[in-house]
């Protein structure tokens, strides 16, 4: 049950930043609950095709999905995060866990510097071929962190669709939830073909995970838009921290 719990609240922040979740899924699972981190990271991989699937219709209701962009880039990442998936078993379980923090820290990052720094370029226009050239591009290699690392995808996708496809900030949101479904979907089927789903753990996971997350997409376009840029950098800080911090404690 506390498991469950955990899961709604987190649920809620994931709804409402367009975010997958798996950076504090497998904090939690790894250190929190004791789970192998390969476990924790198919796991939470298969748990993010429900609970995205949850989110993406929310936002889609609340129009934040630019639906062709990102069916371009979620096709594109889903063979790829079926091969990162098949990858990833080959890295050491040590080296696994700091690979992952990196890539947390590095998102969070990266995401300031677009959203504080850089200027809005959502009022640019491309050519189709732009569209598809950059949108494949961004797919597969968002698609082959995602299954490496089971975390970190979702911001690169952000910056991707607010850098190289000009959308808005909460397009960007939206449109991240849709992708990451068939990123979830390569990336658990990867791992589970390669044994590392754990089925009572993934029911208690997505209880919480898609209720909490229909609900926190409600709030994305109540929200201030300098609320949003702070969530968006800070949860996967926060992941970071966590994930870091829980470790040494072990």
């Amino acid at each position: 049950m506390i498991i469950i719990f955990t899961m709604f609240l987190l649920g809620i922040l994931l709804g409402f930043i367009g975010a997958g979740g798996a950076g504090f899924v497998i904090a939690l699972l790894t250190v929190a609950f004791g789970f192998p981190i390969h476990t924790a990271l198919g796991t939470s991989l298969a748990a993010m095709a429900f609970t995205t699937l949850s989110g993406a219709y929310s936002h889609f209701r609340e129009k934040n999905i630019v639906l062709k962009m990102g069916l371009i880039v979620g096709l594109s990442a889903f063979f790829s995060s079926f091969a990162g998936a098949k990858l990833a078993v080959y890295i050491q379980e040590d080296l696994l866990h700091y690979y992952t923090a990196a890539m947390l820290i590095l998102s969070a990052i990266c995401m300031m510097i677009k959203l504080f720094i850089s200027s809005d370029s959502s009022h640019i226009e491309m050519k189709k071929s732009q569209v598809w050239g950059r949108g494949v591009g961004l797919g597969i290699l968002t698609g082959l962190l995602a299954g490496m690392f089971g975390v970190g995808s979702a911001p690169f996708i952000q910056l991707g669709l607010l850098i190289f496809l000009h959308l808005s900030l909460r397009q960007s949101v939206g449109t991240t939830m849709l992708i990451i479904l068939p990123i979830s979907i390569g990336g658990g089927l990867g791992y589970v073909t390669e044994g590392f789903v754990d089925g009572v753990l993934l029911i208690k996971v997505l209880i919480g995970t898609m209720v909490g997350a229909y609900v926190g997409a409600k709030f994305t376009n109540l929200a201030p838009k300098i609320v949003l840029k702070v969530a968006v950098i800070a949860t996967p800080t926060v992941a970071w921290v966590n994930f870091v911090a829980l470790r040494e404690m072990v």
